[in-house]
C-alpha cells in the first residue's frame, strides 16, 4: 500500500504540482482513506521527502556499480553514467521531474539530506572526469568540476522536454550526449583546445 501511495502521488505531483494536491486528492486516487495515508506518512512533505530519496538513491546505487567497474576507462564510465540519466526517463521520468521542480516544498533539514545525495552524485562523475585528466585520456586544462555541472545540466534537463516514445529514443540521445561531451573532452588537437 505504501508504494500505491507514492506511485499515486508522484503522478498527481506532476501534474497538478505538490502545493495543488491534497492529500484527499491522493487518497480518492487509489480508493483509500485518509487513515490509510496517516498509517505510511505523517505529512505530505514526509511523502515528498520519500518520493526524493527513493529516486537519487537508485541513481546512485546505479552509479556507483559504474563507478567501481575496473575494466572500463573513464570515457566508458562518462558514458554509461549519461547512458543512466537518459535511460532512466522511461522508467523514472515522472519522479525525475517531481525530484528537481518540487524539492522546494521540502524543509531546510530535508533539502539539505537531499541536496548532499545530489551532490555525491555530482562528485562521483567530477572524480571520473579527474582521473580522465591524471591519465591523459581528457585535456589536462579541463576542469572536472565544471565539466561534471554541464554533463549534469544537460542530462537533468531533459526531463522536461525528453519524450521517451518519441522520434529519437534512449539509447540515440544518450549516444549524442555522450558523443558531444566526450569528443569535446578527450585529449589531442581540436578547435577548442588551449594553444
Amino acid at each position: 500500500m505504501k508504494e500505491k501511495i507514492i506511485r499515486a502521488s508522484v503522478t498527481l505531483f506532476e501534474e497538478k504540482g505538490f502545493s495543488a494536491t491534497s492529500i484527499q486528492d491522493i487518497t480518492d486516487s487509489i480508493g483509500v482513506t485518509k487513515g490509510t495515508f496517516y498509517y505510511y506518512f505523517k505529512t505530505k512533505e514526509q511523502l515528498l521527502m520519500e518520493i526524493h530519496k527513493e529516486y537519487i538513491t537508485g541513481l546512485l546505487s546505479r552509479q556507483q556499480a559504474i563507478v567501481e567497474n575496473a575494466e572500463w576507462s573513464s570515457a566508458e564510465k562518462l558514458r554509461a553514467m549519461i547512458g543512466l540519466l537518459i535511460l532512466d526517463i522511461r522508467k523514472n521520468g515522472s519522479s525525475g521531474r517531481v525530484f528537481f521542480r518540487e524539492i522546494r516544498h521540502l524543509s531546510q533539514a530535508n533539502i539539505r539530506a537531499v541536496t548532499e545525495d545530489r551532490d555525491r552524485f555530482r562528485l562521483n562523475i567530477e572524480a571520473v572526469i579527474r582521473e580522465g585528466v591524471e591519465s591523459g585520456e581528457f585535456r589536462e586544462d579541463l576542469r572536472p568540476d565544471m565539466a561534471a555541472f554541464g554533463i549534469l545540466g544537460m542530462a537533468n534537463y531533459s526531463y522536461n522536454w525528453f519524450d521517451p516514445e518519441g522520434e529519437v529514443n534512449p539509447d540515440e540521445l544518450a549516444a549524442i550526449y555522450a558523443g558531444m561531451v566526450l569528443d569535446g573532452m578527450k585529449s589531442g588537437e581540436g578547435p577548442f583546445r588551449k594553444r
